[in-house]
């Protein structure tokens, strides 16, 4: 705990310059710190939208699973044709389309993931704010909390001393 108040302590005399506690939190609390993610307000283009559709495409199950028919059926039907085969034996033609597909397939899936990096990272900043903000309203209450038991038990003396010498 006081290793959270030394921290915000050093962020608050980074931000404040020459303002005081009360006139920060009442800066922290008028303001809106926490933004909702906003769904489908972002334009992307539309190799943005392609590259989000496919990353999302290449990393399911129904993927491997037409994939690895695909392949069957080439290697089956190739095997099938024997002489008249499109792509014989070692598969090459197979071999270069496989290639291909994971030439073009990785830069897409990188794109799209930096994507969500980048809103990720939006994200945390954003949680970042909102807990600090909690917490420095927190620390607020709990001071003034202190101050009110504080101010009752001085208040408690006083009647104390009030009620012995009235006796």
């Amino acid at each position: 705990m006081k290793e959270n108040r030394k921290l915000l302590k050093e962020v608050l005399e980074g931000i404040r310059h020459d303002m005081t506690d009360e006139e920060v939190l009442n800066l922290l609390a008028g303001s809106q710190i926490s933004v909702s993610p906003e769904r489908g307000r972002e334009k992307y283009t539309f190799g943005q939208r392609a590259a989000d559709t496919i990353a999302k495409f290449a990393g399911s199950w129904a993927f491997i699973f037409s994939f690895t028919g695909v392949l069957v059926l080439w290697m089956v039907v190739n095997a099938v044709l024997a002489l008249k085969a499109f792509d014989p034996y070692p598969f090459i033609l197979l071999n270069l389309v496989l290639s291909c597909v994971a030439a073009i397939q990785a830069p897409l899936i990188m794109m799209s993931q930096n994507r969500q990096e980048e809103k990720d990272r939006r994200r945390a900043e954003n949680d970042y704010k909102v807990n600090l903000k909690t917490e420095i309203m927190i620390e607020d209450l709990y001071d003034k909390v202190n101050a009110i038991l504080a101010r009752q038990s001085a208040l408690e003396k006083q009647l104390q001393a009030e009620r012995k010498t009235e006796k």
